[in-house]
């Protein structure tokens, strides 16, 4: 096992996607073209999360935040000593995030993951008299950046661990699931392919990013298939890389 499973939480990526593998189209519609069936399955796994990270630009795209709102699955979580909702972690290099979407009028807890640059962005969008209004938004705004002025996500992970958490459930987008990839920190993946194909090669897919060469690709291991209608729920876990 790579040392660096050790030292942060469990991550689940959960994402729904076209039979060609786009998980949007070009234009990053908000429109979400999974079943009902689809939206119960990615509620359980929110429910089943510490915290669910996602990327600002999945934010900007849907406005708000995947709620739990099943009885049966709040009911879950307070038996397990968890508050009703997951904390939400948003990891933006840039911070440029519009403190005036719906997201910041849930009932949720949140953090921002960002670098120096993101965090003056984002206080750019106050005057000094509304800056402790607007940091409010967030319960806590995490600087982690590497040398090159990227989002540490190894530093980020392992203090998320530190501070409790213990599963995250991955909600996109496909650059923060390449991100992720690429430094080994994704342990199981659920993937729903949904009936409809949309194409383009600007439209986004799962693991989106520079990629990695065949040779240093990640292998699957099928866990579950289950078949709902119309639409194919996979359930993958990542096995050792190749050498």
């Amino acid at each position: 096992m790579n040392e660096n499973r050790l030292n942060r939480p469990h991550t689940t990526v959960v994402l729904a996607m076209s039979a060609d593998g786009k998980i949007s189209d070009a234009m990053r519609s908000p429109i979400l073209f999974g079943s009902p069936a689809d939206k119960a399955h990615l509620e359980t796994q929110v429910a089943l999360a510490d915290a669910v990270l996602g990327g600002a630009g999945t934010l900007r795209s849907g406005g708000s935040a995947m709620p739990v709102s099943n009885p049966e699955l709040l009911a879950h979580r307070k038996q397990q000593g968890k508050p009703p909702q997951p904390m939400q972690i948003i990891c933006s290099r840039s911070g440029k995030i519009d403190p005036q979407m719906r997201f910041f009028q849930q009932p949720i807890s949140r953090w921002l993951v960002t670098t120096k640059i993101g965090v003056k962005n984002w206080q750019s969008q106050s005057s000094a008299d509304e800056l402790n209004e607007l940091n409010n938004k967030w319960e806590h705004i995490f600087t982690f950046e590497t040398p090159e002025g990227e989002v540490d996500l190894l530093a980020a992970l392992a203090h998320f661990a530190q501070m409790g958490l213990e599963r995250l459930a991955v909600l996109g987008g496909g650059e923060l699931v390449g991100s992720l990839l690429t430094i080994d920190a994704i342990d199981e993946l659920w993937l729903t392919v949904c009936p409809l194909l949309i194409g383009g090669d600007r439209a986004p897919t799962p693991v989106d990013g520079p990629g990695l060469p065949t040779q240093m690709a990640p292998r699957l291991q099928l866990l579950e298939v289950k078949e709902v209608d119309q639409e194919l729920f996979l359930h993958y876990s990542i096995k050792n890389r190749v050498s």
